[in-house]
């Protein structure tokens, strides 16, 4: 197998033998100069087929410890769940795990508004993602609350691979569609739906209106002064994700509280500012 690029010293592009393109994941295997032909294929760990280039960069952004957390559990959960695993899902946890250690690093000690079904709808993406909760506080000397399985959970959910037919007929990615378009129409810009960011906002909505439809009504206990920061510092923001949720209540015929609100604008938020950088 030929090394062509290297991203980081445990990741490259390859080319194999058929001359398709992967990356492949190893233990210091973009240590040498490149290109180089890789004899020893026992250093690879993992290889990934067809993956999206956006997400290349959040190998120079992410450190490779958090990567290597995301790939033992990527690894984990193509052993123990049945359905076929994107291959973009180690990239999108690891900057699930990243963005939760800064929450930790700054004392953020907010609740996700994860219903408690989950566990039910989900048995095996639960028993898994209760698995890379227990890596990440070895890992990383944590004690991570319960709501963060959940939200692994949900990462393993949303990672199967899904067709375009099916997206165009299903009645939520219409509606996670019709939110980008109000976005990009507030902010005068063009969102990357190959992007990590978008696939986060999806990810988020999709759970969202699944909730939503079933009127699940936990609480999401954010703090007030988070909520009212966000509305004087974001305030195009803020009123940005209360449109959005206005629209999904009307289409369903639902209620949304200010919680809500607030979690749609911090996915809305990385995907502008992420845009603004570009």
């Amino acid at each position: 197998m030929r090394v062509i690029q290297k991203i980081n010293n445990n990741a490259v592009v390859c080319i194999d033998g058929q001359g398709k393109e992967l990356v492949a994941f190893g233990s210091g295997i973009g240590f040498k100069k490149v290109p180089y032909e890789l004899t020893d294929l026992s250093k690879i760990e993992m290889t990934f087929y067809k993956l999206n280039s956006h997400y290349f960069q959040l190998l120079n952004e992410i450190p490779d410890t958090v990567f290597a957390v995301s790939s033992e559990i990527v690894k984990l959960a193509r052993r123990r769940i049945q359905h076929v695993i994107n291959p973009n899902l180690i990239f999108t946890l690891a900057d699930h795990i990243n963005f939760t250690l800064e929450r930790v690093q700054d004392k953020q000690q907010m609740k996700f508004p994860f219903s408690y079904d989950v566990q039910q709808l989900y048995p095996q993406e639960t028993k898994v993602a209760r698995l890379a909760v227990d890596i990440i506080n070895r890992q990383f000397h944590l004690t991570l609350p319960d709501d963060e399985v959940t939200a692994i959970t949900m990462h393993l959910v949303n990672s199967g691979t899904v067709s375009e037919t099916s997206i165009s007929n299903d009645p939520t990615e219409q509606m996670i569609a019709e939110s980008v378009g109000m976005i990009e129409k507030r902010f005068k810009m063009k969102i990357d739906e190959d992007s990590f960011t978008y696939n986060r906002f999806a990810m988020h909505m999709r759970y969202y209106i699944r909730r939503l439809k079933a009127q699940d009504t936990d609480k999401a206990e954010v703090m007030n002064n988070m909520v009212e920061t966000m509305k004087r510092d974001n305030a195009a923001i803020y009123n940005c994700a209360h449109d959005i949720t206005d629209f999904i209540d009307k289409r369903l015929g639902k209620h949304s509280d200010e919680d809500e609100v607030f979690y749609v604008a911090i996915y809305v938020r990385r995907m502008v500012n992420r845009s603004q950088l570009a």
